[in-house]
């Protein structure tokens, strides 16, 4: 067995999130092997998203803690940056960029080569779009966008709020075997979705909330 499955990529420990009096999380906790996919699953309004933003430091658990390779996750920590790509819903863009140098400008600054920028582009079906500025791109590609930044860049933990959103069928095929494509080089995954066939493709594991 390689060595990556044998550590925790991701630990997450007694997690609880309030906004005032209503209680979103209440003591969450599991783990995410290197080489696992983790699909979190559960009615709308339940906390995946409020989960996710905590696993990535974007927001404050009022107890527990996330650890990413057995540190701390705070969203300022240059180190967890590098650790960690995520497309949730709030993700910004370079708004003077284009969607090519968008891509190429993440993965240069995350240390990682600029040539898998025009396969990437390919996969999710961007090509004709590679020079427009995102603000100009409808919804499903700004999704795919989202996407994208995440695997043109290095990364050993990928999170991902509800990626086979705006996807088509074709679209969705593709995600599946990108996520299979991830676990298998080690890479831990920590996904939210609805898509009961998606989930059957790929999961390892299931974590259920708000049931």
């Amino acid at each position: 067995m390689a060595e990556w499955y044998l550590v925790d990529a991701l630990t997450v420990r007694g997690l609880c999130r309030r906004f005032g009096n209503l209680v979103v999380l209440d003591d969450v906790s599991f783990t995410v092997p290197a080489g696992r996919i983790a699909v979190v699953v559960g009615p709308n309004g339940s906390g995946k998203t409020t989960l996710l933003r905590c696993v990535v430091g974007a927001d404050r658990p009022d107890d527990g803690e996330v650890l990413v390779d057995g540190r701390r996750a705070y969203e300022t920590d240059a180190w967890v940056r590098s650790f960690v790509a995520a497309a949730l819903d709030d993700i910004d863009f370079f708004p003077d960029l284009s969607v090519v140098e968008h891509l190429e400008l993440l993965a240069y600054a995350h240390g990682g080569p600029v040539e898998p920028v025009a396969e990437v582009l390919t996969e999710l079906g961007l090509d004709r779009a590679r020079d427009q500025l995102p603000a100009t791109l409808s919804s499903g590609q700004r999704r795919r966008l989202a996407l994208a930044s995440c695997f043109v860049r290095p990364r050993r933990l990928l999170v991902l709020d509800e990626p086979e959103q705006r996807l088509d069928v074709r679209g969705r095929a593709w995600l599946a075997d990108r996520l299979r494509d991830e676990r298998a080089t080690g890479t831990a995954v920590l996904m939210a979705s609805h898509d009961a066939e998606l989930i059957d493709a790929v999961a390892d594991s299931r974590i259920e909330i708000g049931g």
